[in-house]
């Protein structure tokens, strides 16, 4: 089957040149501010270079994808990935992970400019995933793991340039890394991450350290307005906002003011929309371009609606109580605000996908507005073509004068509800012909390729549904780590960071002292939601040092088959034998296990031989 979204670069993979990767930091806190890589940039090069010699070496020429990615692969063998760790020798090694996601990159920049080896490279960017996940999984040391390997920034050098500092966590997450993403270490990295247990180091912004609170039983401890920077309680508080604002909006078009008059539903509605437009416009600035997504336009187009709900209200109250334009601009008013409610609730999904069944639909739905561009793009050439022909046909006296029938006839053939109906009197034959090939083309042809591509894209992302959510789920916990502000002030909050804090006191006050104030603000704004996760925070401490007591990992947790382990010796039982002498060998093929076996018998076979013979000589 060919695989369009390959073909036309729309399976989320970045191939261009530059700095695309690069330029999105995942850790600074004020746009100025980028940590060095601890690691020379030239040296992270060298070894991106071996790691690319080791793999054109390993795979020569085009395998199947199954060799390489199945358990025990005769390709990527245990040497292999040892001679890939060793990469970087025992001072660079930390920099192995984030360099083998930067030779997956130039796999497939590889794959795109040599379209003739493109299944070649792409097989080798594939092993580049195997082997990044075999050496996270096969790593012992956690904490090494998830502050060195994973999260520590590293550059390489592009164009005589040192590139921005970027890490391993963000890397996979861009480069859409699905067997590094679904690997433990890295789930467990954004496990810490999406809970506040990994946070930014106060000192070194370029490292992430343990939360040093997490063993802390007292509850005042954790009642700290900086926790707010943990996603789960940033998400949270989106999530309430979210329903406060479809709360809003639901009683504003449910109570239609007559006069024209603002209410405090409807002002507060648009006061929300101004905090949510304010965030928009800031996240844009500090990350570009790059930050425009499907998500991004669809809350951009509903913010629009609202504004210019909005400005209509705004010009009704601008003319007399009795006005009949007062009357005329109230109702436009509202009819933008009702035609908006579809958006409204749509809208909750942005927030509901670290729900895993909300999360596989919404990468579903993502990819098919993707695999759409081709049929859009094929209808629109269509279109044009036919409209011409149809306008060409009805200008033949020197007037158009059917060119509104032609569009809405042209528009229901799309939907699917063709009208022949007038066609008979429109440039008879041609005109109805035309239709009817039209038509055709439409409905039978460019719907089926539609429907093909939706049922590819459908069957592609439910066969790895577990790991798309995982990646989704990372992406959505980078989105609050990546470049986090140091006061966290959620939309509509931060209408009050921007008119009581910024506009009247950032500009002169002491430093310390402005961020003292707004951990005052932010101390009482979230009090209501710090006391709950305060109370959380709490238990999971007891949860922690019990863990530690223990001597098991800080969110381990004992299931129903691990009530008993004590109490079970299954190899002063002999259990252990019993299952040692059944169990399979899964690591070898079956075939080889008996081209192995009857190898030893011939040998074996030989040497009776070749005894015998030498006792027939001697005698």
């Amino acid at each position: 089957m060919v695989r369009w979204g390959k073909l036309f670069n729309l399976d989320g993979h970045d191939t261009r040149r530059g700095l695309h990767d690069e330029l999105r930091a995942l850790l600074p806190t004020r746009r100025n501010e980028q940590p060095p890589s601890p690691i020379p940039s030239k040296e992270v090069t060298k070894v991106a270079l071996r790691l690319k010699y080791q793999i054109e070496q390993v795979i020569p020429c085009e395998l199947e994808e199954w060799k390489i990615t199945k358990a025990h692969s005769s390709v990527i063998t245990p040497a292999v990935i040892k001679a890939a760790k060793d990469a970087g020798g025992e001072e660079y090694k930390s920099c192995v992970i984030y360099c083998l996601l930067v030779v997956k990159k130039w796999f497939k920049r590889q794959a795109i400019l040599e379209l003739w080896d493109s299944d070649l490279h792409d097989v080798r960017a594939v092993a580049c995933e195997v082997m990044a996940k075999a050496i996270i999984e096969e790593e012992e040391d956690m904490t090494y793991l998830l502050q060195d390997v994973l999260l520590k920034r590293y550059s390489i050098i592009i164009n005589g340039k040192d590139s921005l500092p970027a890490n391993a966590i963000e890397r996979a997450v861009d480069l859409h890394a699905l067997r590094v993403i679904g690997s433990s270490g890295y789930q467990k990295c954004i496990s810490f991450l999406w809970r506040g247990w990994l946070v930014q180091d106060d000192e070194d912004p370029s490292r992430f350290v343990d939360y040093k609170k997490k063993t802390n039983t007292s509850y005042w401890a954790h009642f700290d307005p900086d926790r707010m920077r943990v996603p789960v309680y940033q998400n949270t508080v989106q999530i309430a906002m979210s329903l406060i604002f479809l709360g809003l909006y639901t009683g504003a078009v449910n109570t239609i003011n007559p006069t024209g008059d603002l209410d405090i539903v409807e002002g507060l509605l648009y006061l929300f929309t101004l905090g949510f437009i304010c965030d928009e416009f800031a996240k844009f600035w500090k990350i570009g371009r790059y930050y425009v997504g499907f998500w991004n336009i669809f809350n951009s187009t509903l913010y629009a609606l609202l504004t210019v709900s909005f400005v209509t209200r705004m010009i009704a109250l601008s003319h007399p109580v009795h006005h009949e334009k007062r009357r005329e601009f109230n109702e436009l008013s509202y009819n933008f605000l009702a035609f908006s409610a579809p958006m409204f609730w749509m809208r909750l999904l942005l927030y509901l996908d670290t729900y895993r069944f909300f999360g596989a639909m919404l990468v579903v739905l993502k990819v098919m507005m993707k695999e759409s561009l081709i049929f859009f793009a094929l209808l629109l050439v269509v279109l044009i073509g036919f409209l011409q022909a149809f306008m060409g046909l009805d200008q033949v006296d020197n007037e158009l004068e059917d060119t509104g029938f032609v569009i809405e006839a042209m528009l229901k053939a799309i939907m699917q509800s063709p009208e022949f109906e007038g066609f008979d009197t429109f440039a008879p034959p041609f005109g109805l012909i035309l239709y009817y090939i039209f038509t055709f083309v439409v409905m039978v042809v460019l719907l089926n390729i539609l429907i093909a591509l939706y049922n590819s894209a459908y069957e592609d992302i439910t066969e790895n549904a577990v790991d798309e959510y995982m990646a989704l789920f990372a992406q959505k916990t980078m989105q609050f780590v990546r470049a986090p502000d140091e006061n966290v002030f959620i939309a509509p909050f931060n209408l009050i960071e921007l008119f009581l804090l910024v506009i009247p006191f950032e500009w002169w006050m002491p430093y310390d002292k402005y961020q003292r104030l707004n951990d005052y603000v932010m101390g009482v704004i979230y009090s209501p939601l710090l006391l709950i996760t305060s109370f959380l925070e709490t238990k999971q401490a007891h949860v922690v040092k019990y863990n530690r007591k223990r001597g098991e990992e800080d969110d381990d947790t004992v299931e129903e088959w691990e009530q008993l382990n004590d109490e079970c010796d299954f190899e002063a039982d002999g259990w252990t034998k019993k299952v040692e002498d059944s169990k399979p060998n899964v690591e070898t093929d079956a075939a080889i296990l008996e081209l192995r076996k009857l190898r030893k018998d011939v040998s074996e076979l030989k040497e009776l031989i070749e005894g015998l013979k030498g006792t027939v000589n001697g005698s």
